[in-house]
């Protein structure tokens, strides 16, 4: 398996993919912090995407099959794109990411490959599964939350870009 986009939406799919007990849990992502709190949760491997050869670097992980599933959690043209590269025959892409502009679909390589694509976003209908999920306990969600602040004050003080580049979720109590 492998989740393109270590962000919040990407972390949270692969702390969900634990339930799926899946061998290799592939993070691809431009940003070498988010990719280290991705190993840092359960992830086995990393790529660091910055370099344009994200699709050859899984290739070589997974020994030139490519992945079962691809889990999209970015929501731009370039990240749907390495899915397409490295889901194997018969796998899956899941679309988590939410698109503000079109993508390309390449048919022209997919078609033959009996690949299943999928969509969707938490809806009314996962929720009450999700916060069941939170209440027993079985997935540690506070290891997203990154920042803790008593007050709202205290936020006009985050403007430093170190702040930002480590910041997952806050919380303001």
């Amino acid at each position: 398996m492998a989740i393109v986009g270590s962000r919040p939406i990407g972390l949270a799919a692969l702390l969900a993919a634990q339930f799926y007990s899946p061998a290799e849990i592939i993070m691809i992502d431009l940003d070498d912090n988010r990719l280290a709190v991705g190993k840092r949760f359960v992830a086995t491997a990393t790529v660091n995407s910055s370099d344009g050869n994200a699709a050859q670097q899984v290739m070589k992980l997974t020994s030139g099959r490519g992945v079962d599933t691809a889990i999209e959690a970015v929501g731009i043209p370039a990240t749907f794109k390495i899915c397409q590269d490295i889901v194997a025959p018969g796998g899956t892409i899941a679309n988590v990411g939410v698109h503000g502009a079109k993508v390309d679909l390449h048919l022209e390589r997919l078609w033959s490959h009996n690949v299943t694509i999928t969509t969707g976003l938490v809806d009314t209908f996962s929720i009450p599964m999700l916060l069941k999920t939170l209440q027993s306990e079985r997935l540690n969600a506070k290891q997203l939350i990154t920042h803790h602040h008593c007050c709202p004050r205290q936020l006009n003080k985050t403007g430093d870009a170190k702040y930002f580049a480590e910041l997952m979720k806050a919380t303001v109590a």
